[in-house]
């Protein structure tokens, strides 16, 4: 890598996401990539943030929740301040995925016993049809 910088394609390769992508966090001011007119050449600190980024939006945390999460970072405080929140917003998804989760497993649960009822119900049918003929 010349000069430790990646261009737009090489982060897009290295991070499978896609130039829009990439735009898109930038018109969000979440990267800041050197630009050289058109070009755009990422650093070493816009791939730690393309990587927290893609983490946050994994496990659900809105844009704006993963901008002040970054932001937090320059505090001047070895990010104790950045990590401190971090974790506080990674309990609150942690219940509210687990919420879902359980949500999601009696949801399914209940789709199950329906569909056995349905299928016993067929076979009721179907027996009753056989014995009227």
């Amino acid at each position: 890598m010349a000069n430790d910088t990646l261009t737009i394609r090489e982060m897009c390769d290295a991070f499978q996401v896609t130039p829009r992508t990439l735009r898109f966090y930038e018109s969000k001011e979440l990267l800041a990539p050197i630009r050289e007119g058109q070009k755009r050449l990422f650093t070493k600190r816009d791939r730690a943030r393309l990587k927290l980024i893609l983490r946050g939006k994994r496990f659900g945390f809105s844009l704006e929740e993963i901008r002040q999460l970054l932001d937090l970072y320059d505090t001047g405080d070895q990010q104790h301040t950045q990590m401190l929140r971090t974790h506080e917003l990674a309990a609150e998804r942690l219940r509210d995925m687990e919420a879902q989760r359980d949500e999601l497993s009696e949801a399914i649960h209940d789709l199950r016993e329906q569909m056995t009822w349905v299928e016993q119900t067929l076979v009721a049918l179907s027996k009753s049809d056989k014995a009227a003929e």
